[in-house]
């Protein structure tokens, strides 16, 4: 079972790293911290849990629909529904004043919580979990390549939704539909329709798609709450040759990325392999933090999780890390373009877990 391998690796990481109880904190947003330790994904309010050395977990909800889901998800947890969360965790806490107590992740610690810091000797345990997060284990492997294959199959019921005249929403709910349908528990997915006039890709507003139009998307199905994205391009109707040109440069950063990747390089390093395609092409401006956010990111209990691909971050990547890479960002004269591929990192390469062909999609005007 996932949750126990992964539960007793952390137990070996505190035990390593000295620590008597570890307390991680998780939101609906980001819960991949919270899932690690307790095995419980949060769809709304705040959950905190403490882990001791001895691998039993009490997990605080101030949301009693999740007191009721995780009393049955997570019968191995001792589950409190504590609408005044931080009074209650405030007590446990004082009742582990001689416990060496790490945290993680510190940056959304409650500040309530964070003010004792020096009070308690709160030691920062993030790296300690985002290492654990990052390499992954040969069972959390298996569920990302099944997710990378539903999310292909799911592109596949995207490109064959889309068409002129349907509102994008109708694009993401047959997607929606699919992936519920075959099992899949959660999906982030986020979508862009129109041209020039399109800098980045939204949750759906009901835009209508029309002849000409770039229709980009990532989607991001999740296994046993193991997320895999894939991002593509379609036009609607025959593309324009600078369209066509656009998505040739896209590829080719892409590529360029996916062939850097492999054990012992630094996240820098890939980033730095996609930006100079478009550097080389006049277009570094659009590599800048104006026109896009990262150059790919890692995958697993979390949609957009460490190491994020930027030229700024020197984080090792090592075999075991899956990550995406994916030069998405605006291009001044076709607009917002994605093209992206989960990876899983080897000791001499990556296997590409994406399968879906790397082209410029069209569905009929």
């Amino acid at each position: 079972m996932i949750a126990h391998d992964r539960r007793a690796r952390l137990i070996a990481a505190m035990a390593d790293a000295g620590l008597d109880t570890l307390l991680v904190y998780g939101n609906a947003w980001q819960c991949d911290y919270l899932r690690y330790a307790a095995d419980f994904g949060s769809l709304e309010g705040q959950g905190l849990a403490l882990v001791g050395k001895d691998g039993q977990v009490a997990l605080y909800l101030d949301s009693p629909l999740e007191v009721d889901r995780a009393e049955l998800d997570c019968p191995d947890v001792e589950v409190t529904y504590a609408p005044d969360l931080l009074t209650a965790l405030d007590a446990k806490l004082d009742q582990l004043r001689n416990h060496s107590i790490g945290v993680a992740p510190r940056r959304l610690l409650p500040r309530r919580i964070a003010a004792r810091s020096a009070e308690l000797e709160l030691r920062d345990a993030t790296a300690l979990v985002d290492r654990l997060l990052m390499d992954k284990m040969d069972c959390e492997i298996v569920a990302i390549r099944r997710a990378a294959r539903i999310a292909d199959e799911g592109y596949r019921v995207f490109v064959n939704a889309a068409r002129a005249g349907r509102a994008d929403y109708e694009l993401i709910a047959e997607t929606e539909n699919f992936f519920r349908a075959n099992g899949i528990e959660d999906n982030f997915q986020i979508i862009g329709v129109g041209g020039t006039d399109v800098k980045g890709m939204t949750p759906p507003s009901g835009r209508a798609l029309t002849r000409g139009d770039l229709v980009t998307t990532e989607l991001t199905p999740s296994v046993d709450g193991y997320y895999a994205q894939i991002c593509r391009t379609l036009v609607v109707g025959e593309p324009s040759a600078e369209q066509r040109a656009a998505h040739a440069l896209f590829r080719q950063a892409m590529e360029a990325g996916i062939a850097v990747v492999r054990d012992g390089v630094a996240a820098a390093d890939i980033a730095r392999a996609e930006n100079d395609v478009f550097r080389a092409h006049g277009l570094g401006e659009y590599t800048s933090s104006k026109y896009t956010r990262v150059r790919g990111h890692g995958m697993g209990l979390f949609a957009d999780s460490k190491p994020h691909l930027l030229e700024t971050v020197t984080t090792r990547i090592g075999a075991g890390m899956t990550l995406i890479v994916h030069p998405n960002t605006y291009h001044p004269t076709v607009g917002y373009l994605v093209l992206g591929d989960a990876v899983l990192v080897t000791a001499d390469g990556c296997e590409v877990l994406t399968q879906t062909r790397r082209e410029l999609f069209s569905v009929p005007a």
